[in-house]
C-alpha cells in the first residue's frame, strides 16, 4: 500500500470548470487520496462547487483552504510546505480533466524507491471545450541538472512526488517564494534533479489539459506558440526566469549533490557574464534542451547576451 496522497490543487474564479475536474478525482482509480484545495480569493462562486463535492466525498478527504493571493505559483508554493510530509504529493490545476489512471500510474512507478523520485507524464491538449486537439511532446531524455537550469520538462499538473522528494521540496520552498519563482513545476525539476532524486516522465497521456484562447505557454507545437517562446528567449523574459530561478536555488544549494552544486555556482556566473564569455561556459557545462533546435536556441540567446537579467 502506498502512503497517503495530498493531492494540492490551486484555484481562483474556476467555477466554470473546476465541478468536472474534481469529479475525474473522484473517478481515480487509486485510492488513499485527500484533495486540498488552496483557493486565492474566488468571486465566482469556486468555493461553493468545491465545498458541494466535499459533501459528496468522506469526511475530512476533501479540504477548503485559504490562498496567499499572489498568484498561482505562490499557491502551489503555499500547498507544497503545507501537504503532509509522511505522504506523497501531486499537483493538480483546477480546470483539468484526470484519466482514471493518472495517479495509478505515478504510483505504480514509485512504489518500491526509498531514495526521492518524482513522477510526471505527457497530457492531452484540448481547446477551452475540451476537445481533444494533439498530444503533448514525448521528450527523450536524459532528465538531469543540466537540462533542469534551462528547461521545464515536468507537466506540474501531471506531477507525482514521493516522500523523499517532497522533503526536499518543502525545504526548498521558502527560499522559491523569497525569489519570487514563476513556476513551480520547473523548479521542482530543479531542485529534484540537482539533488540526484529518480525522474520518470512517462510518454503515456494522463489528462486533458484545457487551453484557453490567448495562452501560447501550454503547448509549444504550433507556429504561434514557437514564436513567442523565441521571442522570450530574447525579449528579457527568460533572463528573468532564469535570474529568480538562481536566486531560489543558491540558498538550498547544500541540498544537491557536489557536481551540481558546481554547476548551479557556475551557471551563476554565467548569468552576469558577457555573451562570448557566457558561451563558452555554457559550451562547457554541457547544458541542453531536449531537442537540437531548442538547445541551438538557447545558445543563440546566450551569446547575443540575453541570458543576463536587469533583474
Amino acid at each position: 500500500m502506498h502512503p497517503p496522497i495530498t493531492i494540492a490543487m490551486a484555484s481562483y474564479n474556476g467555477a466554470r470548470f473546476i465541478r468536472p475536474q474534481l469529479d475525474s478525482i473522484a473517478r481515480q482509480t487509486a485510492t488513499g487520496w485527500r484533495l486540498v484545495v488552496s483557493d486565492d480569493g474566488s468571486t465566482d462562486g469556486t468555493r461553493q462547487v468545491v465545498t458541494d463535492f466535499a459533501r459528496d466525498c468522506a469526511p475530512g478527504q476533501v479540504e477548503l483552504i485559504d490562498g496567499p493571493r499572489q498568484g498561482a505559483t505562490r499557491n502551489f508554493l503555499h500547498l507544497t510546505r503545507r501537504a503532509d510530509p509522511n505522504g506523497w504529493l501531486a499537483y493538480s490545476d483546477q480546470d483539468d480533466t484526470w484519466l482514471p489512471d493518472r495517479l495509478a500510474r505515478g504510483i505504480a512507478f514509485l512504489s518500491g524507491l526509498s531514495g526521492p523520485a518524482i513522477y510526471a507524464a505527457r497530457t492531452t491538449i484540448c481547446d477551452e471545450n475540451l476537445t481533444p486537439l494533439t498530444a503533448a511532446p514525448a521528450f527523450p531524455g536524459p532528465f538531469t541538472f543540466r537540462n533542469a537550469l534551462i528547461q521545464a520538462c515536468l507537466p506540474g499538473n501531471t506531477i507525482l512526488a514521493n516522500s523523499a522528494a517532497l522533503a526536499l521540496l518543502q525545504a526548498a520552498a521558502a527560499a522559491a517564494e523569497a525569489a519570487d519563482i514563476v513556476s513551480h513545476d520547473w523548479w521542482a525539476y530543479q531542485v529534484l534533479s540537482g539533488a540526484g532524486a529518480v525522474i520518470k516522465r512517462d510518454t503515456a497521456q494522463v489528462l486533458l489539459y484545457r487551453q484557453h484562447p490567448g495562452n501560447v505557454m501550454g503547448r509549444n507545437d504550433t507556429a504561434r506558440a514557437k514564436a513567442a517562446r523565441l521571442s522570450m528567449l530574447f525579449d528579457g523574459s527568460f533572463a528573468g526566469w532564469l535570474a529568480r530561478n538562481q536566486r531560489a536555488l543558491e540558498p538550498v544549494a547544500d541540498l544537491m549533490l557536489p557536481e551540481n552544486q558546481a554547476l548551479l555556482h557556475r551557471f551563476g556566473e554565467v548569468l552576469s557574464a558577457p555573451g562570448p564569455r557566457a558561451l563558452r561556459a555554457v559550451l562547457a557545462m554541457r547544458l541542453y534542451r531536449q531537442t537540437g533546435m531548442g538547445t541551438a536556441a538557447v545558445l543563440a540567446a546566450t551569446l547575443a547576451g540575453r541570458l543576463r537579467s536587469e533583474t
